[in-house]
This record gives structure tokens, C-alpha cells and sequence, in this order.
């Protein structure tokens, strides 16, 4: 029974590691945990939060945010980056990998 319960605290534990981190949200620490960002991206993100309000969307983020554009917001988004709940291209992070992997089990042969 222990190690049930043992096992299923390892699995949240693990799956909010994993989880989304909001820019509008997302403290200093946070953001720098996101693979791609380092201090000082964190820092303009955080500042321009603090100067301009939160970010409506996508395009507000890398217009306001010196540093990202197109190509840094997918690979941002790609790693958990969210914007109101939302990946770069409208979708959460999570759909995306659904979708991912969905394509890989249709274009896998069938034995």
C-alpha cells in the first residue's frame, strides 16, 4: 500500500514538473527553468510584464519582448512556454503533443 502511494506522489510530482509555465505568471525562477530562457530573457519578460501589463497573446509577447520573434516563440512554446494558457499558434502545449503524436501513430506501418 506504501508503495502505491509512494508511486503515485512520484507521478504528480513528476507531471507538475512537466506542467505549462504562463509568461504572464511565471516568476523569475520559473522562466529560467524553461530550456531556451536564461536570466536575462527572463528578465525582459518580467519587466515588460511589470511595464505594459500582462501579455494578451503571442504576437503582444514578441512585440513588447526584444529578443523574441517567430522562430523563439515556437521553440519557447515547444518547451512550455505559454501565453495565457495558450502555445505559440493558438494551441496549448499539450494538444500539441497529442496532435504529434497522433501523425506518428498513423504514419507508423502496421504490421
Amino acid at each position: 500500500m506504501l508503495k502505491k502511494i509512494l508511486a503515485i506522489m512520484a507521478m504528480l510530482f513528476a507531471a507538475a514538473s512537466w506542467a505549462a509555465v504562463d509568461a504572464n505568471k511565471a516568476s523569475d525562477a520559473e522562466l529560467d527553468a524553461i530550456r531556451g530562457v536564461g536570466p536575462s530573457l527572463s528578465k525582459r519578460i518580467i519587466d515588460e510584464r511589470k511595464k505594459g501589463g500582462d501579455f494578451k497573446d503571442w504576437p503582444d509577447l514578441m512585440s513588447r519582448v526584444k529578443g523574441v520573434k517567430e522562430k523563439a516563440a515556437s521553440k519557447l512554446s515547444a518547451e512550455g512556454l505559454t501565453v495565457n494558457g495558450k502555445g505559440f499558434g493558438g494551441t496549448a502545449p499539450a494538444a500539441k503533443v497529442a496532435k504529434a503524436e497522433s501523425k506518428r501513430e498513423k504514419a507508423e506501418p502496421k504490421p
